[in-house]
């Protein structure tokens, strides 16, 4: 475990450690104790305590806590950008070291965005292995902004996203835009949607929406903010599910339509029924996305794994 003793600043001693960085970076970006414990693998009152510990050693207060969730404080948000700073200082030495070295990590953690790199991963893991089969790759199924806040902390080599609505979301990484995928509707087998070619975006508006979990993936909301800003009557969100997998499970039973991607169909074949919508919505961007700097031999490897999967989609 580095222990880390920090002149420049001065304003940690010896015995803060990455690790405690490395907790605080995550609660604050959750605002949720609870959720960044399960993020983080470890369990709430452990993780409260580290960031106690934290508070005791540098003598101030960095989060305010109510019930529910956790707030900065003025002094805790000037130091959550020393301590992602640190962080990834610490990331590239280790990276600069490894690469003197000639010694690569024996693991190489990836996030994804399931849905729309289902056809890709497999391929690119494939690859992958092949070229370096001494890398464990660990992926994780996790959101966009989980993904993005997983590589800004440390816990993420790579991620594998939908392309934000907003751009200054990468701003401080380096992506790729490795493919795009057209934007449908999905539905029911026996929905009167079935015996059309393509649905107007107003009727698509019109039907009860089986939507991600606001909480969990707000990408996705912002996603239809966008796809559906030109018309009136927004669409009402009915019901909410934490994967795909459940969406298209209700979407199969009838409760309503989703909109998402052309690999919807190719995922889960007849279950559901998909049609464009007119006018058809600008397609969206599937992305590989890092740190800016220099990545290690494993994840450059990765990288171009993907970037073949992708131009043979």
């Amino acid at each position: 475990m580095f222990l880390v003793s920090i002149c420049r600043v001065g304003i940690l001693e010896p015995a803060v450690e990455l690790r405690h960085l490395r907790y605080f970076v995550a609660v604050a970006e959750m605002e949720n104790v609870s959720r960044a414990a399960l993020k983080l693998h470890v369990s709430q009152p452990a993780l409260s305590r580290q960031i106690r510990d934290l508070e005791d050693e540098i003598g101030f207060c960095l989060l305010e806590r109510t019930a529910k969730s956790v707030r900065l404080t003025d002094a805790g948000r000037t130091f959550l950008d020393d301590a992602r700073a640190l962080l990834q200082d610490a990331e590239e030495a280790v990276t600069k070291a490894r690469a003197v070295a000639g010694v690569g990590p024996t693991e190489l953690h990836v996030g994804y965005s399931p849905m729309p790199t289902a056809e890709i991963l497999p391929k690119t893991l494939r690859a992958f292995q092949q070229a370096m089969p001494n890398v464990h790759v660990r992926t994780h199924d996790w959101s966009n902004k989980d993904i993005l806040d997983g590589l800004r902390n440390g816990r993420l080599q790579l991620g594998l996203i939908v392309l934000p609505t907003k751009a200054s979301a990468l701003h401080d990484l380096r992506f790729e835009e490795l493919f795009q995928e057209r934007i449908c509707v999905a539905f029911a087998p026996q929905h009167p949607f079935a015996k059309r070619r393509a649905i107007p975006i107003t009727e698509v508006a019109a039907e009860p929406l089986i939507g991600l979990t606001r909480e969990d993936y707000p990408n996705y909301y912002d996603f239809l903010s966008t796809i559906f800003a030109k018309v009136k009557q927004k669409p009402r969100v009915i019901e909410e599910h934490d994967s795909f997998s459940g969406i298209i499970s209700a979407v199969e039973a009838g409760t309503g339509v989703t909109v998402g991607f052309d690999v919807l169909g190719r995922s889960f074949g007849n279950r559901v029924k998909l049609l464009h919508i007119t006018p058809e919505p600008k397609p969206t961007g599937v992305t590989i996305v890092a740190l800016k700097g220099r990545l290690s031999p494993a994840a450059e490897k990765f990288w171009q794994c993907a970037k073949e999967a992708a131009s043979k989609k």
